[in-house]
């Protein structure tokens, strides 16, 4: 018999090997699992908000899972939330963090055509476009009290982009996807590290830097940006005048990211802390596995080149579940990186994790053909 503090050292260990499993590099092991991570986080509701970021990121993430798996009770328990949200937003209505619902109210509407799960939503976002804000993305509270009326911090370019595209999408109303693009490129061309090819959590973080004097590049930040991108490419029909900048910038930080992957598979908390022996993180990991792959199964990236490197992501996510179907090593709710345990859990590390499996599932399946 082992002992449970012994199991829980060998699955700390078993965390931080680099060794790809056969047993987890095909479709039917991808969806078991992704299955089995979402039934544990249905069976132990959030009490954050349920229109919040914390509980969006992983609706996201369970809607990715429906799209695959042939069972109905995914997309029936979103449904469920959207109804016991009446299908509002956040309270706030100029914050990004309380628009990200509303990714999957409209992604429940491009399946059901019910007027009522986007009807709130279009309410909001035609207020914002008759009385939009000013650019002014400082985050310094004292220079900029109303700093989060704006989209100033980098995980708000996951938070609310994608929510106004799907909207675009849901309606055809041109205005919701070019205040999107707007807003975007102001963002973009205020955190985006051009020498880097990473992005700023926010402002605050322009001067700060690591003990080894590098620059501060948060995983699970820039994992909101590059999942963010995933998302809306998703949505940008191939011919859109705009689809052109959002390539070349997925497509620059893709090897910028594959490069900073650590030998056992996961992305460290700090990007450029230089250290291989930095704890297991699985947020920011389950964007990076998810984008790449994501761009592999759109024809974005080379699919030899980076498979190696979303086989061993998803791997080391894998490993980061446990027996029960808690997914571990969760980096807290923070803005800059921090500690991580291997009992940390989150909603939102479940909802990366989903978005991962899901296109490592079609990635395995498109092989398997």
């Amino acid at each position: 018999m082992i002992r449970p503090h012994l199991l829980c050292a060998a699955l700390t260990v078993a965390a931080f090997s680099p060794v790809v499993r056969a047993e987890t590099a095909n479709p039917e092991n991808v969806l078991a699992v992704m299955e089995r991570v979402a039934d544990w986080q249905i069976a132990h509701p959030d009490k954050s908000p349920p229109t919040g970021w914390v509980n969006a990121a992983y609706y996201a993430g369970a809607m990715a899972l429906a799209d695959v798996s042939p069972s109905p009770r995914f997309a029936d328990a979103m449904r469920r939330m959207g109804e016991a949200n009446a299908w509002q937003l956040g309270p706030r209505r100029y914050d990004a963090d309380d628009h990200s619902v509303g990714q999957t109210y409209a992604e429940l509407y491009l399946r059901d055509r019910d007027p009522r799960m986007i009807a709130p939503m279009r309410a909001e976002f035609d207020a914002i476009l008759a009385h939009p804000k000013d650019d002014n993305l400082d985050f310094d509270p004292k220079k900029n009290p109303d700093r989060r009326d704006r989209w100033s911090w980098c995980d708000s370019l996951f938070m609310g982009p994608p929510a106004w595209i799907r909207l675009w999408s849901a309606t055809g109303n041109r205005a919701y996807l070019d205040f999107m693009v707007e807003k975007w490129w102001v963002t973009s061309d205020y955190l985006y590290d051009r020498d880097e090819h990473l992005y700023f959590r926010d402002s605050s973080f322009f001067s700060q830097r690591e003990k080894n004097g590098r620059k501060i590049f948060w995983s699970r930040g820039n994992g909101w940006v590059f999942a963010g991108l995933a998302r809306i490419l998703d949505e940008l029909p191939a011919r859109d005048p705009h689809r052109a900048y959002y390539e070349h910038l997925f497509k620059e930080m893709a090897p910028r990211l594959k490069g900073l992957q650590k030998t056992d598979g996961y992305w460290s908390p700090s990007l450029l802390a230089g250290r291989e022996d930095t704890p297991a993180e699985t947020s920011g990991t389950g964007f990076y596995v998810y984008g790449l792959a994501w761009g592999v199964n759109h024809g974005l990236l080379d699919r030899d080149e980076y498979a190696p490197a979303i086989e061993k992501g998803w791997d080391a996510l894998t490993r980061a579940v446990h027996p029960d179907g808690m997914l571990g090593w969760v980096q807290q709710v923070s803005d800059q990186p921090d500690k991580v345990a291997y009992e940390d859990t989150q909603f939102y590390g479940t909802g990366a994790f989903l978005l991962a499996g899901s296109e490592v599932y079609d990635l395995y399946r498109k092989r398997a053909k």
